[in-house]
């Protein structure tokens, strides 16, 4: 079945770019919509790019070349005063041919996209279409614009970013949180920082901004991203007359000559929609949840709810899974941004004390910090965006055996288990030059490996992309076996995302896994 009524894309941020890109990907035709007169390339906004979200853009062709441009970090450095308190690097369980973060202007990271969409012919931007209303009946949606103009479509992805409240107002959406008292300061200095370049650094309670944090990212072409916590009367006009701005930065980077490339004020907040799903439109980046820099969990975030909406869109639309799969999207996507809301909430918390007890509580953990390994645990200088795990999702075969340990440490990937992000690796697939990684071999459907031992299941779905795939033939070295923990009885599943959908020991359990994963009705088991 080849749909010809488009899906809608609301947004053109890199949000939208993603999701209008995948849809394409799987033969959809989609029509973004961009209330701006056309892109404004002002800011380098959201630089933190995290591996496994370079490895969703690598799938539409972007992926490589936004590593290559960025700036690659290894290193997270935590200070108290001036002193260092803590390091740690990123693990990788697999063979990632992608760094742990890169950073790279988000300005950069959309040319980059926009480039993709021009060269796709089922993309259609729009810009100027600002989308003031949206209507669904039983086969569609359509959308209003600002202008009078009205689009139709099968389906809609609402990425329309944090100034989203005509779209979650029609939507019916509520979009409860909080926004916090401070004020973060925020310039992009171009400069010479040597030693800086593969690191980021964190400073609690530096001399040069008492009572308040400092954070600094490198980024590309000799720039560094300073962020300053600064109080609620803060006046940017100001600082900048009295010479307290070139103060503040001569305070971080010595006396060096530097450019101010970017500066802005930001009042962050924690917000998220009651529904991630309203009929026939999804809700995904900000227009659907905001949180606190300190992690890079926002952007991140997003292109992790565009993947999860677009291989569910085009599954119904193909006709390989019924309309009650994307239900799974607010299950999944909206969990995740409440464990996104979780960890920085934690963060900010840690970061602007709320009364004189939890300020006292934070200098006695920094204090002991700088001796005591154990309290170094309780510092929270942000968590780093993760993938989410599926554990709990209606779609996700749990297995007694590979239970889910529960958020990993600082820095560390989960033990791979059902409803978890496999890891990558090399892989050769006959016939198949274009896939040369597991998570590449992942996204053309589902994915059945099947260990040495297992005997090979039949999977009846009709035309339900589903290829099986002995692990010795994939990888006749260790590197997928030991990247996984395969054991030669098992047989996993996985997601047309990469994610784990099941772990198991019979041929005959593993059509009722892929029909549970694609919200089908699943047979009734088998008898050992």
């Amino acid at each position: 079945m080849t749909p010809t009524s488009p899906v809608l894309v609301i947004g053109a941020g890199p949000v939208g770019q993603t999701t209008a890109l995948l849809l394409a990907r799987w033969g959809l035709p989609v029509v973004v919509l961009d209330g701006r007169p056309e892109r404004d390339m002002i800011g380098s906004k959201a630089i933190c790019q995290q591996r496994d979200v370079i490895d969703v853009w690598d799938a539409v062709g972007v992926g490589a070349e936004v590593a290559r441009r960025g700036v690659t970090w290894t290193t997270a450095r935590t200070f108290h005063h001036d002193r260092e308190l803590f390091n740690f690097q990123f693990a990788d369980r697999g063979k990632s041919p992608f760094p742990p973060f890169v950073n790279i202007s988000q300005c950069e990271t959309e040319r980059l996209l926009d480039e993709r969409i021009a060269a796709e012919p089922l993309i259609d931007v729009r810009w100027g279409h600002r989308v003031t209303g949206i209507r669904q009946d039983d086969t569609g949606v359509t959308v209003t614009c600002a202008d009078g103009q009205s689009v139709r479509g099968s389906y809609a992805v609402a990425c329309s970013g944090p100034r989203s409240d005509e779209v979650r107002a029609a939507l019916g959406l509520s979009f409860e949180g909080e926004t916090f008292e401070d004020y973060f300061l925020i310039c992009d200095i171009r400069t010479d920082l040597p030693g800086w370049e593969t690191e980021r650094r964190f400073y609690f309670d530096p001399e040069w901004n008492p009572g308040r944090q400092v954070l600094i990212h490198p980024c590309p072409d000799s720039t560094f991203r300073i962020d300053w916590q600064v109080p609620p009367d803060f006046d940017l006009a100001a600082e900048e007359a009295s010479g307290g701005l070139d103060r503040r930065i001569r305070q971080v980077i010595g006396d060096r000559d530097y450019a101010i490339v970017w500066k802005s004020v930001y009042r962050f907040h924690s917000r998220v929609v009651d529904r991630m799903r309203v009929g026939r439109v999804l809700v995904a980046g900000d227009a659907a949840h905001l949180v606190s820099p300190f992690g890079a969990r926002g952007l991140n975030s997003g292109v992790l709810d565009a993947e999860n909406a677009a291989w569910k869109i085009a599954f119904v639309l193909r006709g390989w899974a019924p309309e009650s799969l994307l239900d799974s999207y607010h299950d999944e996507r909206h969990a995740a941004a409440l464990e996104n809301i979780e960890v920085t909430g934690a963060t900010m918390r840690f970061l602007v004390p709320g009364s004189e007890a939890d300020a006292r509580h934070r200098l006695d953990v920094l204090e002991r910090a700088a001796t005591d390994p154990a309290a170094r645990a309780e510092v929270d200088s942000g968590r780093l965006a993760e993938p989410f795990w599926y554990v709990d999702s209606p779609l996700t075969t749990p297995d007694e055996r590979r239970p889910f340990p529960g958020r990993p440490a600082r820095g560390d990937v989960p033990v791979p288990a059902p409803g978890v992000l496999v890891p990558d690796c090399p892989v050769t697939v006959p016939g198949r030059p274009d896939v040369v990684r597991l998570r590449q071999l992942a996204r053309s459907g589902v994915t059945v490996l099947v260990g040495d031992d297992a005997p090979l299941p039949e999977v009846p779905l009709g035309d339900v992309p589903v290829a099986v795939h002995r692990v010795r033939d994939l990888d006749p070295g260790p590197t997928l076996r030991e990247a996984l923990d395969v054991r030669p009885d098992e047989i996993w599943v996985l997601r047309p995302d990469g994610h784990v959908a099941a772990v198991l020991t019979r041929a005959a359990d593993v059509a009722p896994a892929v029909s549970r994963l694609l919200a089908r009705p699943v047979p009734s088991p088998v008898p050992a």
